[in-house]
């Protein structure tokens, strides 16, 4: 099989007029298909249901952007089983044959590309460029672990010769898995934690998060216009305390690939750990659970280079990303000609409903918004609120970009995954309290430093504890193969999505000796 070098997808900014007049073109085809129901996606069928579940638009929660069928506990069943019947003969085709099958999707997703972001922008509140963004690293997972998965094509292990022995050692996939996704990034994370197992043999059952179905399910249009074999791919939207909770603790789920809170990646972990009736493996778990980001900048740095970072870092998709800057911990030198800049910029931020295009869209449901207010309620009393703390006028969930200042760092505003635009400042003496500082939560995913002193640099790059850093430059937005993405202590398992050693993951070597 040849195929081109994998490169990163372009993102789309939208700065030319014919770019602007084709996302305005499909916002309206979307719009106009408001809605729209999705059916269960199983055994390569659409199945229906009794119950359905509404997809609002955050930024005008009266409008219904689709409903999706609601899956139980059979249909949970059902999907497994067909994920099993399909693995039979999945894991045995020939691996570029299920590589050209992921690298048609990734294609058929590039001619879908706009109403895709569209899609994105009514019904999570995405801006134009985070929305582009999404999609090209979901065309960026399928392209690259279609590349990824031929190292693992049987003869792939080199072993040590043995004299009168034939030795050989290779892969094979795990079976039938489940993967369970965020809201945050409902296109592209969802494609990715599905791509990966997928592209080396195992087979899936894939619930989205309950409040972005729909663009799940034209993922799974895709899919199946791509010519995946019915079962090796099932979309089963339901509650994850019913479903969800379902196949974790099957005794026929045989892998959870999960993105979501700490609460309920812990739940998980702990109860597949426990040997089910039946059950003949121990389950794999693979958890990428948030944090509790910061950005550090020393009396040395470009201030005003921090300052454009910082707002892209902490307010890009409303702060709701497990890589936004949620701290910003400054040292003396640096406090004030850095939060001067930073405050003078974050006032500039416009706030409104996504489709207009604003620099901040809606924060994703009812739910969200309040858990974000209680925060900055919380804040008041625990630091200096400089700017926001508060709901905008609109009927969606808007909510102003907010900074305290004077933050303790063991404020719970410091310490607490808030997941929205909230920043909080620390001031510190010297670069090595910050370091200490940026270390003190039980989180360790990405991390900034701005600086310009090699010491301080190459000092973050042994002692900054987390799986992402990034250095005089915005710590979110790991590109695909670029920067593997992954993080450490209660951040996760550190798969490294996007990575070389992702598909590992969902693999299992077996060694075969032949004495002649």
């Amino acid at each position: 099989m040849t195929v081109e070098p994998f490169r990163n997808q372009p993102i789309e900014t939208f700065g030319s007029e014919e770019a602007r007049r084709e996302m305005r073109e499909a916002l309206k085809r979307v719009r106009a298909e408001f809605g729209r129901h999705w059916p269960l996606y199983i055994g390569g069928e659409w199945v229906d249901t009794g119950e359905r579940i509404p997809s609002l638009n955050p930024s005008a929660p009266s409008e219904v952007v689709g409903t999706v069928a609601k899956a139980g506990k059979a249909e949970a069943e059902a999907a497994l089983e067909a994920a099993w019947k399909a693995f039979r003969t999945w894991k045995d085709w020939p691996q570029e044959d299920r590589s050209r099958l992921l690298l048609k999707a990734a294609a058929l997703m590039k001619r879908r590309r706009r109403e895709l972001e569209a899609t994105l922008v009514h019904e999570i509140g995405k801006n134009w460029t985070e929305a582009s963004a999404e999609v090209a690293e979901a065309i960026d997972f399928l392209e690259y672990y279609a590349r990824q998965a031929l190292k693992y094509k049987y003869p792939s292990v080199e072993v040590v010769p043995y004299p009168g022995e034939d030795n050989e050692s290779f892969y094979l996939p795990l079976g039938a898995g489940v993967v369970i996704a965020p809201w945050n990034f409902p296109l592209a994370i969802f494609t990715g934690m599905i791509a990966g197992p997928v592209a080396v043999g195992n087979t899936v059952v894939a619930k989205p998060a309950e409040d972005t179905p729909v663009i799940a399910a034209k993922a799974f249009e895709i899919f199946h216009e791509a010519g995946f074999p019915p079962g090796v791919v099932n979309l089963l939207p339901g509650e994850g305390r019913e479903v969800g909770a379902y196949l974790v603790e099957h005794p026929r789920t045989r892998f959870i690939n999960f993105t979501g809170s700490l609460e309920v990646g812990l739940w998980i972990h702990q109860a597949a750990s426990r040997l089910a009736p039946g059950q003949r493996w121990i389950k794999r778990v693979f958890l990428e659970l948030g944090g509790k980001d910061a950005i550090l900048v020393d009396e040395t740095a470009d201030f005003d280079l921090a300052a454009e970072g910082i707002l892209v870092s902490a307010y890009g998709f409303q702060g709701q990303k497990c890589s936004a800057a949620s701290r910003l911990i400054l040292t003396e030198g640096a406090y004030e000609p850095v939060l001067e800049r930073v405050l003078e910029r974050a006032r500039r931020l416009t706030v409104g409903p996504a489709e207009e295009n604003p620099d901040l869209g809606p924060v994703a449901s009812k739910a969200q918004e309040e858990k974000i207010l209680s925060y900055m309620e919380i804040g008041k009393g625990e630091g200096q609120l400089v700017l926001g703390g508060k709901r905008l006028e609109g009927e969606g969930y808007f909510l102003a970009p907010t900074v305290f200042t004077e933050v303790p760092p063991t404020a719970k505003i410091a310490q607490e995954e808030i997941f929205g635009p909230v920043l909080s400042v620390i001031r510190v003496k010297d670069f090595g309290e910050a370091l200490e500082v940026a270390n003190s939560t039980v989180y360790g995913l990405t991390g900034g430093v701005y600086s310009r002193k090699r010491e301080h640099l190459e000092r973050a790059r042994r002692e900054f504890h987390v799986g992402n850093l990034y250095f005089n430059r915005k710590i979110t937005g790991a590109l695909v193969g670029v920067q593997p993405f992954g993080g450490f202590n209660l951040s996760g398992t550190d798969t490294k999505a996007g990575g070389p050693d992702y598909l590992l993951h969902f693999l299992e070597m077996k060694s075969v000796a032949e004495r002649f």
